[in-house]
């Protein structure tokens, strides 16, 4: 998430036949939909959206005092270059995959992973506007909620490709190393894609956060069993 600036069940392996190639990308088709969605909402931003339209989308203290609580979702649609947004929709495919797999390729897991990454993209936001009480500028990017899709995916890569424990040492460490590089990065303003602009790394830290939280209820809701669990 950045501020803009308005200037500017178990299976076998099977050998393949000779000369079928394994595809590109594994990704699940919901990933793959998130990020090419994001590209796709990014151009109409640029397209349709004047720079006061993108500011009463995003999101800040101020526009949440003025009752404007939509901006905790626009703002996560929005992002401030194509830098930004194609970083994040890389991170999303990085990221994301496991969760994807985790809640299912059905509808059922499809809508529950909608709302487990928009869920953690809001905290994510609440979380910034929490550090930031009276700073009026406002932020924008989907950042929070992808910080989601890797805390939960913390937790998978503890388990072994079921969910672990929230304070394992893999949890952990992820977490400390997440929270330090963006804080620096932001800091000194090193963040690839920023072109200059501040970035909202509180959202990052609070969105993983919520992202190891969250992915047990959600993958009760998505209809895993105790197996999907390790303890």
């Amino acid at each position: 998430m950045e501020r803009p600036s308005v200037e500017d069940s178990g299976s076998r392996s099977v050998d393949k036949p000779r000369g079928e190639r394994e595809p590109l990308l594994h990704a699940p088709w919901t990933i793959m939909t998130l990020c090419l969605g994001l590209v796709a909402l990014y151009l109409v931003q640029t397209l349709a959206l004047s720079d006061a339209q993108q500011r009463a989308l995003a999101l800040s203290a101020d526009a949440l005092e003025r009752g404007r609580w939509w901006t905790l979702l626009t703002s996560l649609f929005l992002h401030g270059s194509w830098p930004h947004v194609l970083i994040n929709s890389v991170a999303a495919l990085a990221y994301g995959p496991p969760v994807a797999r985790l809640f299912g390729a059905q509808a059922r897991g499809a809508v529950v992973f909608a709302a487990f990454y928009l869920v953690c993209g809001v905290v994510g936001g609440l979380g910034f506007v929490a550090l930031n009480l009276h700073d009026a500028e406002g932020a924008v990017g989907a950042s929070g909620a992808i910080s989601g899709l890797l805390g939960a995916a913390s937790r998978i890569i503890q388990g072994r490709g079921r969910i672990g424990r929230m304070l394992g040492s893999t949890v952990i460490w992820m977490a400390v190393v997440w929270t330090g590089a963006n804080w620096f990065l932001a800091k000194f303003g090193l963040t690839p894609g920023a072109g200059g602009m501040q970035v909202a790394w509180q959202a990052h830290v609070v969105g993983y956060a919520a992202g190891v939280l969250l992915i047990g209820p959600f993958a009760r809701l998505a209809g895993a069993g105790e197996d999907a669990f390790t303890d």
